[in-house]
């Protein structure tokens, strides 16, 4: 049995979380209220001032990869 949840984002929410998955993004954030969002969900937590993935957001963006494709097609 699987303990892992499957995320229904928005579009704007995976674009969020693929910013996320460089710690050096180029400054380019999303909004405050996408973030906060991915906040409430326990994909990014706020550290120090900036968001960061955690280990779930990163599993959640790895299995979505196949719903990213579909979104760009």
């Amino acid at each position: 049995m699987s303990n892992d949840v499957d995320f229904d984002l928005s579009p704007d929410q995976w674009e969020a979380l693929r910013t996320l998955r460089n710690s050096t993004s180029s400054g380019r954030l999303s909004k405050a209220y996408m973030i906060e969002s991915l906040v409430k969900l326990g994909l990014v937590v706020i550290d120090d001032g900036v968001p960061a993935m955690t280990p779930a957001g990163r599993r959640v963006l790895v299995r979505g990869s196949c719903r990213l494709l579909d979104l760009v097609a």
